[in-house]
């Protein structure tokens, strides 16, 4: 009976031992979960046959999450729920993520393809060293124009956008930095500006846009300006693409006096379980053969100068969407300006909003 005893003490002891190794290794991310690699990116931002090959070639399972906007991923991120393994935030984003201790630091040795990235696309202000993020996409912010409405070059500049030829026929992209920042460009002032005076002034300039302003919307621009449905609509870059390849009479302008550069980055979430499976995709999304095949279908511009050789020459050569050294100088990446300016950014394009309807 004492042996019984002793023997079940042991079985159970054993048990107890396995448990809290198996427990242990599913910390450190060794288990059959290593295979499993969690993604959190903007919707429709990759090229799914792209995570079929990733998956096919290194056996891994990803599991593919998305989200509408900066604000959002951030909220997840920080409240921690999910281990994101890789997230795509944007410039300003990457900036407020670093000040919450949110993000790990990337060793790009263990990602031999971050070799293929652009000098002129590193080291900017939201990470001057690069030490969190890595570049996926860039583009600019401008205007689309119909020539069916518009004279051809008769759109060069933000004040175009006051002229009374177009009453009731614009489309705005709800985003309050860039509608703010398009209206301080036009006075010739920074779009990371933080004089409450500028700002008042930019949003009573934009009242003066108001009458022009046929809708305020998201996603829906981009199929009413190829549907013809208005004359002249302000975007980014990558969607203005799609409209132009949809809608041969649509044309892209990015003003001189200044706009947006922006940038979406990989980053490395500090609570991510599977660091090694997160940068092996990263290094594989920067494989020049693919980051071209994602450029391809994205629409955006890819920050990888080997993968740019690969574009077909409609594509590279395009400087609508390609600009050379000179027209990006005026191009200004937006900064983390804290919540307190942020919320007042946002209270002066709501009250832009309810007045432009």
């Amino acid at each position: 009976m004492k042996k019984l005893i002793i023997g079940i003490c042991s079985i159970l002891v054993l048990c107890l031992g396995l448990e809290f190794v198996v427990h242990r290794l599913s910390e450190v991310g060794v288990t059959k979960n290593s295979k499993n690699l969690i993604i959190y990116n903007w919707g429709d931002y990759i090229d799914p046959k792209l995570i079929k090959k990733f998956e096919k070639e290194t056996g891994y399972h990803v599991t593919y999450e998305t989200f509408d906007s900066n604000e959002a991923m951030y909220t997840k991120l920080k409240q921690g729920g999910t281990s994101y393994d890789v997230a795509v935030p944007s410039d300003y984003m990457i900036a407020k993520l670093r000040k919450a201790n949110l993000l790990d630091k990337i060793d790009t040795k263990k990602i031999p393809n971050f070799k293929y990235i652009g000098h002129e696309f590193l080291g900017h202000s939201f990470d001057p060293h690069n030490e969190y993020s890595i570049p996926y996409f860039w583009g600019t912010l401008g205007i689309v124009y119909n020539d069916k409405y518009v004279k051809k070059g008769a759109i060069k500049h933000w004040d175009d956008l006051w002229k009374k030829d177009y009453r009731h026929n614009i489309l705005l992209v709800d985003s309050a930095r860039d509608i703010m920042g398009l209206s301080l460009a036009s006075m010739g002032n920074s779009m990371n500006t933080t004089n409450s005076l500028k700002l008042k002034l930019a949003k009573a300039k934009l009242d003066g846009l108001g009458p022009n302003v046929k809708a305020i919307i998201s996603d829906e621009l981009k199929m009413y300006m190829i549907q013809n449905e208005a004359a002249v609509g302000v975007t980014w870059s990558g969607e203005a693409r799609t409209m132009l390849e949809e809608n041969k009479r649509l044309h892209y302008v990015v003003p001189p006096e200044g706009s947006n550069l922006w940038f979406d980055n990989f980053v490395i979430p500090k609570t991510a379980k599977n660091v090694t499976g997160a940068q092996k995709f990263i290094n594989f999304m920067l494989n020049p053969k693919n980051a071209a095949q994602n450029a391809e279908y994205i629409g955006y511009a890819t920050p990888n100068t080997a993968a740019q050789k690969l574009l077909p020459k409609t594509i590279k050569n395009d400087k609508q969407f390609y600009p050379s050294m000179q027209a990006m100088k005026n191009l200004q990446v937006y900064q983390d300006l804290g919540p307190k300016k942020i919320q007042e950014y946002n209270d002066l394009f709501l009250e832009f909003k309810m007045y432009a309807r």
